[in-house]
């Protein structure tokens, strides 16, 4: 059975771990979210999604 999860429901619940059971404050997991889309607007942003996908593909193991 394959199950297929959007990246950000399981970055969501990574953060929600560390917020219940780390003691992350929860104003810094929005602080970090923010810095997220901020970061998506630089010109780093076209090498972090290759980078991602790579991951996630060599994860999944859908690497040629």
């Amino acid at each position: 059975m394959t199950l297929s999860l959007p990246l950000v429901f399981v970055l969501g619940v990574i953060a929600w771990a560390a917020i219940k059971f780390l003691g992350i404050r929860l104003w810094v997991a929005v602080v970090i979210a923010l810095f997220g889309f901020w970061l998506s607007y630089t010109f780093l942003a076209p090498a972090i999604e290759s980078g991602t996908r790579s991951w996630v593909d060599v994860v999944n193991g859908t690497r040629d």
